[in-house]
């Protein structure tokens, strides 16, 4: 009883944390429009293209489909651009995931923690708002947590009862998360391997033979490439380019790309301020040198070449490949001045800001939050994101260090993800989102643990039960 209890009461808070977002942090500006152009373009015209001036249809390439086929789908239910609904069915799949974190916690724990870690798993998972406010957003990441926790949930059942619906299930979410966002494939890389390592060679129940075994990995391998191989098989028609996934810049293959441009970026970009005050805004928007940061020229001639360059490029906003050939040469200036710095610092300081800053992207906090004479409850509410993502960070390494099964496989992802982080230009904390649910899990097992011992020094043990 307990422990139904705890589970209704963690998914009632849970669903309320994601209904007042919803109501107060709703927001349609940038990505959301373009995923929805694509949507809406797929119902009503069948065609996989960007509305231009004009009405004028343009096949398109720097998304990948998933999102725009599961808004499609969500217009087609519920009306054409319903985007509150939307995010509704997305509040409905994060807590579905949810629960899902919280079975595969209870599998992975050793048996004296089963049940508690899986209670502490939810309750985590549920009441987490970086990633609450992300379901509350026409966006990808609540699609991408959902994928990752049933990718997690069906690996573990499939090592316990081995067979074709854990398969089925797995091959579904790691093909769903790969085809919403390019990246989304890592989870499969990470977790195939603890899947199958031994597997043929188990005795007991849970045994396969290894016959049966291969039949399932062939198949579900198929099964996985398919929509892979028809959205290349487009491209290469549309486009006449091979392009199984997206574009690294999500371009379209008649948009000039500016590399030279990306290269400078790269040699002083450092945290989320240079992505949202510079980045995004080039080209299209002013570039403003009293937005660039002191580590953005290493002389007084890099500082006036820049300046030439900033002034050359806003009489008409546009990157040329003229000034983005003079940025690239500037690039390769400071890169041969300070080689450890390109290829070393500034890569691991992007990835420690992605991992270690407040994540308050989404709320209506200005980007110097710090500054607490300016605004001191802004100041005061990021400090406290920051604390409670310390927070869930040390609880996951705690977690790993009890060494739950598949702590390695999750590992494993996370330093995967965060070594391909590094080679990205402008960081947003968005990107080390998806390795929360390992987090969730891991922390739920060392909570539990925690909560154990107190309780056992207090004389009382809490007996509930979970299990799906």
């Amino acid at each position: 009883m307990a422990g139904t209890v705890s589970v209704l009461l963690a998914l009632a808070l849970g669903l309320a944390l994601r209904l007042w977002m919803l109501k107060e942090f709703f927001n349609l500006n940038g990505d959301p429009l373009i995923y929805g152009d694509l949507a809406k373009n797929l119902l009503l015209h069948g065609s996989y293209a960007q509305t231009e001036g004009g009405g004028v249809l343009v096949p398109a390439l720097m998304r990948l489909p998933g999102y725009p086929l599961f808004l499609a789908l969500c217009f087609r239910l519920f009306g054409m651009e319903n985007y509150v609904s939307v995010a509704c069915v997305q509040i409905a799949l994060e807590l579905a995931g949810c629960l899902l974190l919280a079975d595969f916690a209870r599998r992975i724990a050793p048996a004296s923690l089963s049940t508690g870690a899986a209670h502490c798993t939810l309750w985590l998972a549920a009441l987490c708002p970086f990633t609450a406010i992300y379901a509350a957003e026409p966006l990808t990441e609540a699609p991408t947590l959902f994928a990752i926790a049933l990718a997690l949930w069906s690996a573990a059942r499939f090592r316990t009862r081995p067979g074709w619906p854990a398969a089925l299930w797995f091959t579904f979410a790691v093909t769903f998360a790969a085809f919403l966002r390019p990246e989304g494939g890592l989870v499969a890389v990470a977790l195939a391997p603890a899947l199958l390592i031994g597997l043929g060679r188990k005795a007991g129940n849970g045994a396969i033979s290894n016959k049966k075994l291969t039949r399932i990995v062939v198949v579900c391998v198929l099964l996985a490439l398919m929509p892979f191989a028809a959205w290349s098989w487009r491209n290469w028609k549309t486009f006449h380019v091979f392009q199984p996934l997206a574009p690294r810049q999500a371009t379209n293959p008649d948009e000039i790309p500016h590399p030279g441009w990306e290269r400078w970026v790269k040699s002083w970009c450092l945290d989320f301020n240079s992505t949202a005050e510079v980045y995004w805004h080039i080209p299209g928007d002013t570039l403003e040198m009293n937005k660039l940061p002191a580590r953005a020229f290493d002389s007084q001639a890099q500082y006036a070449e820049t300046a030439q360059l900033a002034a050359e490029y806003n009489v008409a906003k546009e990157m040329t490949p003229e000034i983005d050939a003079r940025f690239d040469k500037l690039a390769d200036e400071r890169i041969v001045a300070h080689p450890l710095r390109y290829y070393l610092w500034l890569p691991l300081g992007r990835m420690a800001d992605m991992w270690l800053r407040p994540r308050v992207e989404n709320l209506p906090i200005d980007l110097d939050w710090w500054v607490y004479e300016n605004h001191e409850k802004e100041t005061c509410i990021s400090w406290a994101y920051v604390g409670l993502n310390a927070l869930y960070l040390l609880l996951g390494v705690a977690g790993m260090w009890l060494r739950p099964r598949f702590w390695g496989a999750m590992l494993a992802y996370m330093l995967i993800r965060s070594a391909l982080l590094t080679t990205i230009a402008a960081p947003e904390t968005r990107y080390t989102l998806e390795c929360f649910p390992m987090l969730f899990a891991l922390g739920g097992v060392a909570m539990w643990r925690g909560l154990r011992r107190i309780t056992v020094l207090g004389k009382g043990t809490a007996r509930w039960r979970f299990s799906m």
